[in-house]
């Protein structure tokens, strides 16, 4: 992707999502912030871009939604113009339970927001993008987590099949639209420090088991954001099919 050319980030208004959106625009593309529910964090991105130089918009909508999915992009094609590049951030954890533990309803969302949005959000940017199709081209890279190798035993295991499943479109999706000049790849981040785990109930889950790591630490929603944007950029052009751990060696 070259200087100008637009992207849209799901579940930008904090964490991975938000530092996905700050480094992307630094590179000078302008960017959709995608939110559902925040608008004031939504908000703070795009006067935080403009304040740098830069160029954004925030759209609202839920990535579980199709015509959410759908108004979002043409959102984004309107403010920006036309959209070289997706990244499916957008997920959500619960609270930690084993699985005997979890109702229908719980796993129903997450199975919903994880695989069906990043699904339908990576639909939408291959019908808009894909050159035999009219696009221009880009690339996709879906945000998925280690917990899809690790399996998070006794703690959310609907969220870790759910990122599996992102994993395996990163690969199949990247065979289906190579001839039409769209790369996608999937960037699985390991122990990151963002309010995800105080969602799920383990405010300091980051830093506890980040501890454990070859490295000692968690990593930082930056760090994610430099393999994300790299997966994004003209310096990842023959990169594809690719899932690339950002865990600290865990």
């Amino acid at each position: 992707m070259g200087e100008g050319q637009a992207i849209l980030v799901t579940g930008a208004a904090r964490g991975i999502g938000r530092a996905i959106a700050g480094l992307a625009a630094t590179r000078g593309w302008p960017v959709g912030v995608n939110y559902l529910r925040d608008e004031r964090a939504a908000h703070s991105v795009v006067e935080e871009i403009a304040r740098g130089g830069g160029k954004a918009v925030a759209l609202r909508g839920d990535v579980a939604n199709e015509e959410d999915v759908k108004a979002m992009f043409d959102g984004a094609a309107r403010a920006l113009g036309p959209i070289c590049g997706v990244v499916a951030n957008a997920g959500i954890v619960a609270p930690a339970a084993r699985l005997a533990d979890m109702s229908l309803e719980r796993m129903r969302r997450v199975f919903e927001v994880n695989i069906l949005g990043v699904y339908l959000t990576a639909r939408e940017a291959a019908r808009r993008m894909s050159t035999s199709l009219g696009g221009k081209g880009g690339a996709i890279v879906l945000v998925s987590s280690t917990a899809a190798r690790i399996g998070s035993p006794n703690v959310y295991v609907d969220y870790a099949g759910s990122k599996a499943a992102v994993d395996a479109l990163a690969l199949g999706l990247s065979k289906e639209l190579a001839a039409d000049g769209v790369r996608v790849n999937s960037v699985r981040p390991g122990l990151i420090d963002t309010e995800i785990h105080a969602k799920g109930g383990e405010p300091d889950r980051a830093f506890r088991i980040g501890a454990t790591t070859p490295m000692g630490r968690p990593g930082t929603p930056d760090e994610v954001a430099e393999a994300v944007v790299w997966m994004l950029s003209d310096a990842a052009s023959y990169v594809t099919g690719a899932v690339l751990d950002v865990a600290g060696g865990r």
